[in-house]
Order: structure tokens, then sequence, then C-alpha cells
């Protein structure tokens, strides 16, 4: 068992910490929210009041945190937490941040002696209460090797894309697929309720057909065909329409800035985007689902 300092205690973070106490590792965590703090302290954890008391003796920084800016002022600085740090520890940053960033802060820290990776995830809010969240690592082989201690107690997948950067690169071509996927999905589901179909019947049709995606298996955008998915929750409870939206922007300026084509990776984040401007950025992202419902619909 390990001391771990986890920072960021948000819907992902949270249960991550969680699954971390649970596991018999000292956790010592610290978030700007009083009711976050509260909820992990009764899972078994400790309460820091700063970020620096939180690492303070840890083997093991974890941090999961909501944009670039919030990363690099976490760890750079003049109050950032490189000032903080000790050679023994290993930085693990669980955010879905830029590769740019992640690289930027990677070379930081790496320059003061302290070890780094960034370990984005997949699997979203389920995924992280149930600890069978998918960890995508950039990082050398012996720091992944050696975050596994921790890694393998918040999910049941630890991949290593390759050096500091990579996870990102990684994260975000899977997100945009995923958000591809949704959107596909929504749309064959609406056209067939518009011309009479049960969503439930002909999602068990496409599931035993080509057009069987993950979407179908185990999050389904129509509510009411599937329990404890966000979309039977008035779409509440899971990844949200703001988070992918900014992935989406994250893929597509990589996408610019090496040149790739990704068409359909931008219509999507033209999509998000929009659906989130309309109010709905705090709702799951299955629920660009009534976005392509039809106007009479709406």
């Amino acid at each position: 068992m390990a001391t771990v300092g986890f920072i960021g205690l948000g819907n992902m973070g949270g249960p991550m910490a969680s699954n971390l106490a649970k596991a018999g590792h000292t956790v010592k965590a610290f978030d700007l929210s009083e009711e976050a703090l509260k909820a992990i302290v009764a899972d078994g954890a400790q309460a820091a009041k700063t970020a620096a008391e939180a690492i303070d003796g840890a083997e093991f920084v974890v941090s999961m945190l909501p944009a670039d800016r919030h990363v690099k002022g976490v760890y750079l600085g003049d109050d950032g937490l490189i000032n903080k740090l000790n050679k023994d520890q290993l930085v693990i940053d669980c955010s879905t941040i830029s590769s740019e960033t992640a690289m930027y802060v990677g070379e930081q820290l790496e320059k003061a002696g302290i070890a780094f990776i960034d370990a984005p995830v997949s699997g979203g809010v389920g995924g992280a209460k149930a600890g069978t969240l998918t960890f995508i690592c950039g990082g050398t082989e012996t720091n992944v090797d050696r975050a596994r201690t921790v890694l393998n107690d918040m999910g049941k997948n630890v991949f290593r894309a390759g050096d500091v950067g990579a996870g990102q690169i990684a994260k975000i071509c899977n997100n945009m697929l995923l958000s591809v996927l949704m959107v596909g999905t929504s749309e064959a589901l609406q056209l067939g309720k518009a011309n009479g179909l049960d969503p439930k019947v002909l999602s068990e049709i496409m599931l035993a057909s080509s057009g069987s995606n993950w979407t179908l298996q185990v999050y389904n955008p129509c509510p009411g065909v599937m329990d404890n998915v966000p979309s039977s929750n008035d779409y509440q409870g899971g990844f949200l329409v703001d988070l992918m939206a900014k992935d989406l922007g994250l893929a597509q300026q990589t996408a610019l800035e090496s040149g790739a084509a990704t068409p359909m990776g931008s219509l999507t984040r033209n999509l998000y985007h929009s659906w989130s401007e309309q109010g709905h950025g705090r709702q799951d992202f299955s629920s660009i689902f009534n976005y392509v419902a039809p106007k009479s619909q709406k």
C-alpha cells in the first residue's frame, strides 16, 4: 500500500480517490469544495487544507483537474507544487489536457528531477465509481510500471501510448471516435422512431448487426431503452457535453497542428458546441440524441 496525495475531487476524481482509500492506500486529498472533502473523508481518506499539504510525504501525487490552466497553475509557478515536490515522488496527472501542456509540465518537472506521466482516463463517471477505468499513459516504461501500484486500484486497464504527451493524443483520438459514434447512433435511433419503430427493438437489431458499437452496448442515448445510463436519468450523472466539446476542441487543435484530416471530428465538435450553447452543457454527452430529434419532437 502507498501514500497518495490526490488533487481534484470532481465527478471523476472523487470516486477515483475513494477507490484508492477503499483499497487500503493512505490518501490525503485536496479540493476547493468542502462538500467534496467531506465525502472523501467518509470513504476513509484524509482531508488536506492545501495541495501542498496533500502531497507532503506522499509517494504518488495524482491530479484530476478540468483544463490546461488548472494543471499549469497547480504544478508550475512561484506557488506551484514544483517547488514542494521531491525526487522520490511520481506525479500522475489524469486530467484531459492538450498534449502540448502535458509535455511542457512534464519537461519542467523533469528539469527539477521529478518523475511525471500523463494518464488521462476513459470510462466515464460510471467507470470511476466502479474502478474499471482505462488509463492511457504517456511516460517512460519505468514510470508507467511504477504508477500501476495505484492505477490498478482505480481501473482495469493501463496502457502506455508512448512518451509524455502521448496519453493525451490517444485519449482525444478515442473521444473523437466516441462522439462520432454517439451522434451516428442517435441519428439512427431518431430515424427509426420517426418511422414508427420501437427504439428498443431497433437497438437490439443494430446490436446484432453491422451497426453495433459501444454506445448501443452500454450507453444507449434513447431514454427508456437501457437502465442505469444517463439517458434514463434525464441525462444526468455522466460525461458532460461541455467536457466532450472541450475534448473535441483539443482534437481539432491537434489535427490542425499535425495536418491530419478529421472532417467527421470537426462536424461533431460543431454539433456539441452548438448543443452546449443552447444550454445543455451540464447534461451528459448522450443528450445529443435530442439535438438530432425531428423538429416535431423539439
